[in-house]
């Protein structure tokens, strides 16, 4: 398993930005396929972004619908860092984000996908 702590997360107004960050540590980061998943109020785990490299070093990316074009995952593996840039923020992105790692290999939407979790950032958006 991977040992995660994130940060990042705040009150931002609407049409802001913030920027989230997941260290890790344990497995190796880099052939780890890291997701971001987030839980508003009263609602169910959500997929959000998801990332993961292929044996020739290539970076598979995917997005939630409700986030394609706003949001960015990326990674630092020198620094056993992923990061969620989140732009052009609404109030319906507020909630608690998450971030995930698993062994996986392949582009994974399903939070069962995963095996280690950090313990949650909370993220508010105002109107």
């Amino acid at each position: 398993q991977v040992q995660l702590v994130e940060s990042g997360g705040g009150l931002v107004q609407a049409g802001g930005s913030l920027r989230l960050s997941c260290a890790a540590s344990g497995r190796t980061f880099s052939s780890s396929t890291m997701g971001w998943f987030r839980r508003a109020p009263g609602k169910e785990r959500e997929f959000v972004a998801t990332q993961y490299r292929s044996g020739g070093g290539t970076y598979f990316v995917d997005y939630a619908d409700s986030v394609k074009g706003r949001f960015t995952i990326s990674r630092d593996n020198a620094k056993n860092t992923v990061f969620l840039q989140m732009n052009s923020l609404k109030p319906e992105d507020t909630a608690v984000y998450y971030c995930a790692a698993g062994a996986q290999r392949r582009l994974s939407y399903t939070w069962w996908d995963y095996d280690s979790w950090g313990q949650g950032t909370q993220v508010t958006v105002s109107s």
